[in-house]
């Protein structure tokens, strides 16, 4: 009895299937609808959603398509693919798939080569990323201090296949996100491309491992596996600076990676010129692709970090005490998410709202306060940050409106919370005399007086020296 052909393409479909993952299944072959087989020109026609999904397909699956395709119809059967380019309009256009040659050539099996499947096809064995599912682009909050590395980040993330920025190796101090951000970069480039092979692994794990490897002398199913990864992730290479033997297997790893065009990702507490110990052969892979800076966050960006976290929380906390609590957070995302995790605490034990005095209570016990008397440098510091400015600008001659209104409030602060003169508060402040200092504190009272938004400013900025003091 003769099988019709679109009862082929269901089997060209269940073999399929058993070759791959469910979700790979399900958003790339299901969605293929069959129109036709010609028996003369055994020419197999299917429908695909668009352009891009034949690319992919052609790109990722050329070789399991092909044999599929050639064990149920024929040997010699050829595809196309009828793409919608028009969804509004109907339009469709048919391009032929271009299918590599068969090869039936044996092929050597190791431990870090795929289980064999049904059809020997070339699929990778799927591997666990190690990623946090928690820490995406969506709850990566941008800022002047992250903005770069974000933007360059992401751009990998949907274009992993590109020469671009690779390596790309990103520093900063504790508690600026630097986690967070290659968490996010495996995320979205895993969701996008479920077929790659992306791997997150600190440096102590891969130290670990690598030792590990040398008792069990299975070193080189080691370095093996490393290198049939797609997107490598390592955070905290820092850690290896004393560890020369693991360096130099990571270097052989390192090469590999990057000459096949595949994707490494690098973070650290300090940039490659500091990372004093390290080979010199690492430092400098290091440093030919892109290094980027993760700054600590400024007050602005602590302040719409927690914005975000209190809505996603279902919080209710008053504004002055947001802004308290960014002013003295020590500009670390880990300690604005401890301090909003022990109000919250507070606030349910013992049955209370999150009002100014518990912010003040919770933050002695959180955050490491410096009990060095109050300068005017301190002020001037408190102050740039909070309005986002830069010291030298306050200090020098610019009359624009942000400059001269931080430059008042310092002056009238520095009167406030020191012993110094106002001719010795000029002369801190850019030289200025006696008579300036004067005017801009009254015009500081004066402000705080009719405006009530600049007087929570003025509130919140001195809560933080209070909390010093």
């Amino acid at each position: 009895m003769r099988v019709s052909p679109d009862k082929l393409w269901g089997e060209c479909l269940a073999l399929i299937k058993e070759n791959v993952t469910a979700q790979q299944y399900k958003t790339w072959f299901a969605p293929i609808v069959f129109e036709s087989y010609d028996e003369k020109t055994k020419a197999l026609l299917v429908q695909v959603a668009s352009p891009f999904v034949t690319e992919y397909l052609e790109e990722n699956y050329a070789d399991l398509l092909i044999k599929v395709i050639r064990r149920v119809f024929s040997s010699d059967t050829q595809l196309f693919y009828r793409e919608l380019t028009d969804k509004e309009h109907s339009l469709t256009q048919t391009v032929e798939s271009a299918m590599p040659e068969t090869d039936d050539t044996p092929r050597a099996r190791t431990r870090v080569n795929q289980s064999p499947t049904i059809l020997d096809a070339a699929v990778p064995q799927q591997i666990d990323s190690q990623l946090n599912p928690q820490q995406t682009f969506n709850n990566f909050i941008e800022g002047d201090s992250n903005k770069l590395p974000r933007a360059v980040g992401l751009s990998i993330a949907e274009h992993p296949g590109k020469a671009q920025f690779n390596p790309m190796f990103i520093y900063g101090p504790s508690g600026c996100g630097k986690t967070h951000l290659i968490n996010a970069i495996g995320l979205r480039s895993k969701s996008l491309y479920p077929n790659l092979r992306v791997l997150y692994v600190s440096a102590r794990l891969f130290q670990v491992q690598y030792t590990d490897a040398v008792r069990q002398n299975t070193v080189n199913d080691f370095i093996n596996f490393y290198q049939t990864i797609d997107l490598l992730i390592v955070d905290d290479i820092q850690e290896w600076m004393t560890a020369a033997r693991t360096q130099d297997t990571f270097f052989h790893i390192f090469n590999h990676l990057f000459r096949n065009g595949k994707r490494i990702i690098l973070a650290s507490d300090r940039p490659p010129v500091d990372l004093k110990g390290m080979n010199e052969r690492l430092l400098t892979r290091f440093a030919c692709g892109l290094i980027a800076e993760l700054e600590k966050p400024n007050v602005q960006l602590c302040v719409d970090i927690l914005h975000h976290k209190i809505q996603r929380d279902g919080l209710n906390i008053p504004e002055d005490v947001v802004c308290f609590i960014a002013e003295n957070a020590c500009g670390s995302v880990r300690d604005l998410q401890g301090v909003i995790n022990s109000l919250l605490a507070y606030s349910v034990v013992y049955n209370s709202n999150i009002d100014m005095k518990l912010a003040e209570r919770v933050l002695k016990r959180a955050v490491k306060i410096d009990e060095k008397p109050l300068t005017v440098d301190d002020i001037v510091e408190k102050v740039c940050r909070h309005f986002n400015v830069d010291a030298a600008a306050v200090s020098g001659r610019s009359r624009k409106r942000e400059y001269v209104e931080a430059r008042q409030l310092t002056m009238y602060l520095a009167q406030k919370y020191t012993k110094m003169p106002a001719a010795r508060i000029g002369k801190l402040v850019g030289g200025r005399d006696h008579s300036t200092v004067i005017h801009s504190c009254a015009q500081v009272e004066s402000r705080i007086r009719t405006d009530a938004g600049f007087s929570d400013v003025v509130s919140c900025i001195e809560k933080s020296f209070q909390l010093k003091q």
